[in-house]
């Protein structure tokens, strides 16, 4: 990739394991390939490297890859990302790292983002740098990574979880949740719903979401939930009542909420909030409207209920947030604010000495599987 002086775009470097998952292996360069700044210039720089020198590596699939870098690119990612593996061998069994995968990972510089999806997570375990960290998986593999290693807070639960420099996420689909949530930690929501719009996925499945719902596709003769949504975005300004939502599919309260989780792995009060902070984003990003109108503009009401719930879900302020992705003609969102991260959920213990130093403050998301 060629580069503008006194511009480099953020190197994510995919680790490419034998027996990797080529769906997940190309998550990371669909997403992260695709966005630019407002003068077109890419603002990742995508590249796949093995822990042998340059050739074939073997897949789940019918067919190998075959891949250009060595475990020395390790050494020059701003974000290293491990897709899944069903060949982990010591690394899945015993919780160990292989000579080879541990001469890799040692060229990983202090300060290095950390990202898992799926079953890569095994890795960033063994390599202890999830010791006292929360961490999530596919939910098949919950229990087993939880036995392997006590010293993690596995939730089976959730699409991802942001402990800050380090992020993992649940199986499949949910890598591209993380993916556009880290897009969107890195350059605000306008960018990273450009990203979904053009993979034509959902721009914003919340972290914390359920893995596994258990009717996401209701029969065709079972009334849905749909409509009271669509109804709802459109009224995200006004107070919008449980009834009221209820009302729009002709249920009761009680039948509306147990059919809309099950729909959506939310309540429709989370829901309604999580889709109020995006507004909030949104608005905060792209216009000049003052707080306190983006606060009614988005459904909060006063602009300390909105900084209480922005301070809640992304660890910044609403001044804060504008500052560091309003996006000034011509040009890109500010890079010298801080970046949102979601508030502590624990203490956690003091990090092994092989373990990367944080890039970021410490935080934790069950913000954005398949």
């Amino acid at each position: 990739m060629r580069s503008e002086p006194g511009f480099r775009p953020h190197r994510v470097v995919v680790l490419a394991l034998d027996g990797l998952l080529p769906f997940e292996l190309g998550i990371p360069h669909r997403i992260f390939g695709r966005p630019k700044d407002a003068r077109g210039r890419h603002l990742y720089e995508v590249v796949t490297c093995s822990v042998r020198p340059p050739g074939p590596v073997e897949t789940d699939a019918d067919f190998s890859i075959h891949v250009p870098n060595g475990p020395e690119t390790l050494a020059t990612a701003d974000t290293v990302i491990v897709p899944a593996s069903y060949e982990l061998g010591p690394v899945f069994e015993e919780g160990v790292l292989t000579p080879e995968l541990a001469a890799a990972l040692a060229h990983i510089r202090p300060g290095t983002r950390l990202a898992s999806i799926c079953t890569g997570v095994y890795v960033l375990a063994a390599a202890g740098w999830l010791d006292g960290r929360p961490a999530t998986t596919h939910w098949a593999e919950a229990d087993h990574l939880q036995r392997l290693f006590p010293r993690i807070e596995v939730d089976p639960d959730v699409l991802f979880i942001d402990d800050g420099d380090v992020l993992t996420s649940a199986g499949v689909a949910a890598g591209i949740d993380l993916c556009l949530h880290m897009v969107r930690r890195d350059h605000g929501t306008a960018v990273a719903n450009e990203v979904a719009r053009r993979t034509v996925v959902p721009p914003h499945r919340d972290g914390g979401q359920a893995q596994y719902v258990h009717r996401p596709v209701p029969d065709l003769q079972t009334a849905t939930t749909t409509a009271a949504r669509a109804w709802a975005l459109g009224r995200l300004h006004e107070p919008i009542q449980l009834r009221d939502m209820a009302e729009q599919e002709a249920m009761s309260v009680r039948t509306f909420t147990r059919r809309f989780r099950e729909e959506t792995g939310v309540s429709p009060g989370q829901w309604l909030t999580q889709q109020r902070v995006e507004r909030a984003r949104h608005l905060l990003e792209s216009t000049g409207l003052s707080v306190d109108q983006v606060a009614r503009d988005a459904g909060f009401g006063t602009a300390q209920s909105m900084r209480q719930h922005l301070q809640a879900t992304l660890g910044v302020t609403p001044t804060a947030y504008r500052r560091t992705f309003r996006t000034a003609p011509g040009g890109s969102p500010d890079p010298t604010g801080p970046r949102p991260s979601a508030p502590a959920r624990q203490k956690v213990s003091t990090p092994r000495a092989t373990r990367p130093a944080s890039a970021s403050a410490r935080a934790f998301s069950k913000s954005s599987t398949g």
